[in-house]
């Protein structure tokens, strides 16, 4: 099947698929599916971005310009009002929440509301910063007592983007600086030699020194969970688009080599790249799609015969999540993309469809369908 032939066919068979599950899903936000079933989590979960960032992927694209998408997407958003007003349930992934709802609607209506809740947002984002550790602050206490205020992890990478774009909107450099700084503590700190990553690094948050490694979604800490993997590739790719800084891009090959180097032979990676034996070894298809559309980014960004080699990788992660991975015949399935793995040392949605699975996959197809206006 050609190249342009399968990418028509997979982006058709993800339009309709949203058009059928939109009628159950409706203005809510899912995150796993349970026999066949998206899972629906409340507006502050961190994935509340992701299906409305999808319908806004479909919506944007000229071929599924489906208004119910639209009204969708929009009430999602207007949700997420309580949750950035009271403040408490704000983490470091307000990026994906408000860059995927708030920043894409306002880069595709002009919407002025949608601006002034992504600048909040950024704000909020903003002042997590450590001074002394130079990185964002990830989690806030699950329970009383608990001491995470030193912690950052490699998800974070990808919330950079909503900070970049607040400083070119407003034409304020301050959130870039942040950005920026965050995204120099990953280089010394998460991304190893070899281009593995670490998910979590702990920091003393009074005096910001480096005191240890979490393993955290990871098999262990020194290992190479796939899915931060994928995150440092597309947020480094990310970040070296807004800022031009030559380290950013040579980070982000780095851990694009190590990871295209671990691939199995259908090119979806496994949930952690570094497994003892006698450790089931799932896949994880949702980090093969946020890997591939980092890929595609770098091959858009660069000029070089390099650029044909990761935007070749890239592609055949997406043809063989749609050809092997696909549910476009099951509908009894609501998920797009089987065969996700969400946390495995905590037991938890392991070997199933994840929203930001289907994301990214979407996202990548968009890509592929030569769509120049992208949320991050």
């Amino acid at each position: 099947m050609g190249n342009r032939e399968w990418v028509h066919e997979a982006w058709m068979a993800a339009y309709k698929k949203a058009a059928r599950t939109s009628k159950r899903i409706g203005a809510s936000f899912p995150h796993a599916s349970v026999q066949g079933q998206y899972v629906l989590e409340p507006p502050h979960w961190w994935t509340a971005g992701f299906w409305p960032g999808l319908l806004w992927l479909l919506y944007g694209d000229q071929r599924s310009k489906d208004e119910s998408f639209k009204e969708i997407a929009e009430s999602c958003e207007s949700q997420l009002d309580d949750v950035l007003h009271s403040y408490d349930r704000l983490d470091h992934d307000i990026g994906f929440m408000w860059t995927l709802t708030s920043v894409a609607r306002y880069k595709l209506l002009g919407e002025e509301q949608s601006r002034r809740r992504a600048l909040l947002a950024a704000s909020v984002l903003s002042g997590r910063f450590n001074v002394k550790g130079r990185f964002i602050r990830a989690w806030n206490p699950w329970r009383e007592g608990d001491r995470n205020d030193g912690w950052a992890i490699i998800d974070c990478m990808m919330n950079l983007p909503l900070l970049y774009w607040a400083s070119e909107t407003i034409g304020d450099p301050r959130f870039k600086h942040i950005a920026i700084e965050h995204a120099d503590t990953v280089l010394a700190h998460f991304i190893r030699p070899d281009g593995s990553v670490n998910h979590i690094v702990i920091f003393d948050a009074d005096s910001g020194e480096r005191v240890g490694v979490n393993g955290g979604q990871g098999y262990a800490p020194d290992s190479g969970w796939s899915r931060g993997t994928a995150w440092a590739l597309y947020g480094m790719a990310l970040s070296y688009r807004y800022t031009k800084e030559e380290r950013y891009l040579e980070a982000a090959k780095r851990v694009a080599h190590y990871f295209i180097a671990n691939l199995p032979e259908d090119s979806v990676p496994r949930w952690d790249f570094r497994l003892p034996e006698g450790v089931p070894d799932y896949r994880d298809s949702s980090a093969g799609a946020c890997a591939a559309c980092g890929l595609l980014e770098l091959g858009d960004m660069l000029g070089d015969a390099e650029s044909g080699m990761y935007r070749r990788a890239g592609e055949r992660i997406l043809q063989s999540l749609y050809e092997s991975y696909g549910t476009w015949n099951n509908t009894a399935e609501e998920g797009m993309i089987l065969h996700g793995t969400s946390h495995f040392p905590e037991g938890r949605n392991i070997d199933v469809p994840l929203i930001y699975g289907d994301y990214f996959y979407v996202e990548g197809l968009y890509r592929l369908s030569g769509n120049k206006l992208l949320f991050w």
